[in-house]
């Protein structure tokens, strides 16, 4: 799969969002037992993005740190 990366951006698409949420999902899911309803909010600041990614955890998962 190609992917276009475009940098200087005001907006993602809601195509885009799922996308990166799906990505997401993975990464969480090493962490977290959740109910799987992510959502994610994208606000310009003064210094570029504020990225706002919630979700419900029902617990938080043991890990340990790689010996």
């Amino acid at each position: 799969m190609n992917i276009d990366v475009t940098a200087d951006r005001e907006q993602m698409t809601d195509e885009e969002k799922e996308l990166f949420l799906c990505d997401l999902k993975g990464v969480c899911a090493e962490y977290f037992e959740a109910d799987g309803k992510y959502s994610m909010d994208v606000t310009r600041t003064e210094n570029g993005f504020s990225v706002c990614i919630i979700f419900d955890a029902v617990r938080i998962k043991k890990f340990k740190k790689p010996r």
